[in-house]
This record gives C-alpha cells, sequence and structure tokens, in this order.
C-alpha cells in the first residue's frame, strides 16, 4: 500500500479510508479487470458465427488486454488465494463464466468439424500459453498483439484440428454389428 501511495499521489490514510484495506483494494482491481475482459468478449464474439474465427477473437481479446496491462495481469495471476472472506467467490465467478465460454468454443469447434479432442485439456492448455506470456513476451521481438494472437493461434489450432476425427474404433464397431445380428432360428450361436 505505502508502494501505491507513493505512486498515486495519495496519501496511506487517504488509501485506507477509501478502499479499508489492501484485500479490498485487491479484490476492486480483479472485478474490474475480470469484468472488463468478459465484456470486451462478449461484444466480439457477436461479430463471427464460426467457431475458428470465434476461438481466434477468444485469443485476441485475453492477448490485447494482457500485454497492455502485463504487470497488473502478473499479480493477479498470483494473487487468487489472497481474497478472503467471500471477497473470492465474486472473482471466481466471473473467472468460471470466462471458461465457460472457451470451454462452450471449444465444443463448438469439436461439432463443426467432427473432431475428437478433450475440451477442458484444450481450454486449461490455451489458458497456459496465454497467461504465461509475462514470462518471455518482448514487443520488439514478438510484435503485436494481434500478430502474437495470430501466431499462437495458428499454433493451438492446427494441434486442435490435426487430432483426430470422431469415429468409431474397429473393435467398437465389430461388437456393436455382432449385437445387431439376431440368431437363426434353431441356431445355438450368441450374438
Amino acid at each position: 500500500m505505502r508502494d501505491l501511495s507513493r505512486a498515486s499521489g495519495m496519501s496511506l490514510a487517504g488509501l485506507y479510508h477509501y478502499f479499508g484495506s489492501k484485500e479490498r483494494l485487491l479484490y476492486l482491481i480483479q472485478k474490474h479487470t475480470f469484468t472488463t475482459i468478459l465484456k470486451q468478449l462478449t461484444t466480439r464474439l457477436d461479430e463471427s458465427t464460426k467457431p475458428e474465427q470465434r476461438i481466434r477473437t477468444f485469443i485476441l481479446n485475453h492477448l490485447e488486454y494482457f500485454l497492455v496491462n502485463q504487470q497488473g495481469m502478473k499479480v493477479l495471476s498470483h494473487e487468487d488465494e489472497a481474497l478472503k472472506n467471500g471477497l473470492g467467490t465474486e472473482i471466481a465467478a466471473i473467472k468460471r463464466e470466462y471458461y465457460r465460454i472457451c470451454l462452450g468454443l471449444m465444443d463448438a469447434l469439436k461439432r463443426e468439424r467432427g473432431l475428437d479432442f478433450d475440451a477442458r485439456t484444450a481450454v486449461m492448455s490455451l489458458f497456459g500459453m496465454m497467461n504465461w506470456i509475462y514470462t518471455w513476451y518482448n514487443p520488439r521481438v514478438d510484435g503485436s498483439a494481434q500478430e502474437l494472437a495470430q501466431r499462437m493461434g495458428d499454433i493451438f489450432l492446427r494441434g486442435i484440428i490435426s487430432g483426430k476425427a470422431k469415429t468409431k474404433s474397429f473393435e467398437g464397431a465389430r461388437l456393436q454389428a455382432r449385437r445387431n445380428i439376431k440368431p437363426k432360428a434353431g441356431s445355438s450361436r450368441r450374438p
């Protein structure tokens, strides 16, 4: 709080007067951050109905916000457990909604392309790609959020799309076929 007081020019007493505690301030920062990201995302997703494009929109939205607010996002990525006394419950609900949106985007891509992959693992892998960029991102080398989102989207989607399509296994198809064959009258053969 002292660093924040110095950086903002507000007295330490003034900060505590308006926010009450460090925890309350962290809660307000997280709430603002995650509701902003979510609102921007829902607006942008309305621009397309194609599953692949919607996933790319999700990635771009996330990276644009993250790269503009790198230091803040670094703190927020590691401060989930700091919110106690019910303050974390609201933040967790917002994050769950964000996760559910991404999961829905993965499920839509699976349906459209007839793909077979674990959507939860895909979502968590995508978050892993996006959330750790603060450890290596360099704008001179890695380019803008748009360029990075394009490259990350290509890498991620190629992995998902190159997976196997939904098909019955040979053994599963054989067993299903056997169940559908009815024995002839007088036959002792079991289906």
